[in-house]
């Protein structure tokens, strides 16, 4: 078995599947260069390898990395699993291995087919979504599905708890895959093209809040953009993000503050009002809402605009 993933939702993939499943051969994108000295930042794949103690193969391009096409000639594995991992697979890759290259994706699928599909669930207001587990084809997210499991996406936790539990969920339905592969009782399942929804990534641009919003759209917006790019919405010309907030009966003038919850100020929006829990002033430290009211002074009556 091989492992191809780069990203947070694909270490945490892997962290729980290797308690099962020994894989051969791990690859991830090379480090990255980025801040002052353009310091060396390698993926969170290679981070959770280093932690395990496990070997790691970078390439930026498998599908023309003449190493892995030998390999994969000379002694192809039973699948490859591919997460989170930021390139297009190509042939011979996807058919190569037994049951070709398999991926864990973050939603029901045909759901939500693309790069955000948690974020795009809370930002449109879903109360359910999932994980699936299927096998890639040339199209993005559309071969076929081996199995899939709900999950309630509840009144307040973030897209990034959100992948965590799903990313565990989804390496459950991972080892079941293999399980039932190999006594044959379970078969793969093609996708129906025509209820298929997409997800594209999130532009920096969708992450700012509007006290003209209503409410429940202004906390799944910080739900959605946590852990990144982080929700805000601007106050005097300067961004206060907005890490944390939950939904509120008082009224009032979008923008106005109509009371406090243990010191947090509830903001009115165009229909109801949210409760600012965690936030970071533009060139501060992230805090609790109710540290940064005191500090600016907030009273009930004030218009935050």
């Amino acid at each position: 078995m091989w492992f191809f993933g780069t990203g947070a939702f694909a270490a945490d993939c892997l962290r729980h599947i290797v308690k099962h499943v020994d894989f051969d051969l791990i690859v991830t994108n090379p480090p990255s260069r980025a801040g002052r000295g353009l310091k060396r930042i390698p993926s969170p794949v290679e981070k959770t390898c280093d932690d395990l103690r496990l070997s790691v193969l970078h390439s930026s391009n498998v599908s023309e990395e003449s190493i892995l096409s030998t390999k994969l000639s000379e002694c192809p594995p039973g699948a490859i699993l591919v997460v989170d991992f930021g390139q297009k697979i190509r042939e011979p890759f996807l058919s190569t291995p037994a049951w070709g290259c398999l991926n864990i994706h973050p939603s029901l699928l045909p759901e939500y087919r693309g790069a955000a599909p948690v974020q795009r669930a809370l930002l449109n207001g879903e109360k359910v979504s999932g994980v699936s587990l299927f096998r890639l084809v040339d199209k993005m997210d559309a071969g076929p599905i081996l199995l899939r499991e709900k999950m309630e996406l509840g009144e307040t936790a973030s897209a990034g708890e959100i992948l965590e539990i799903l990313a565990e969920k989804g390496s459950k339905l991972f080892i079941e895959g293999v399980e039932c592969l190999c006594d044959e009782s379970c078969v793969f399942r093609e996708q129906d093209s025509e209820i298929a929804s997409y997800a594209p990534k999130i532009e920096k641009q969708e992450a700012e809040c509007r006290w003209t919003d209503p409410s429940r759209d202004f906390v799944n917006r910080v739900r959605a953009m946590n852990p990144s790019p982080g929700a805000y919405a601007m106050i005097e010309g300067k961004r206060l993000k907005i890490w944390e907030a939950v939904l509120h009966q008082y009224s009032g003038r979008p923008g106005e503050i109509v009371g406090f919850l243990d010191g947090c100020p509830i903001v009115a929006a165009s229909n109801g009002s949210v409760v600012l829990l965690v936030v970071q002033p533009e060139g501060k430290r992230r805090m609790e809402a109710a540290e940064w009211a005191r500090g600016s002074r907030l009273k009930k009556g004030d218009i935050l605009h």
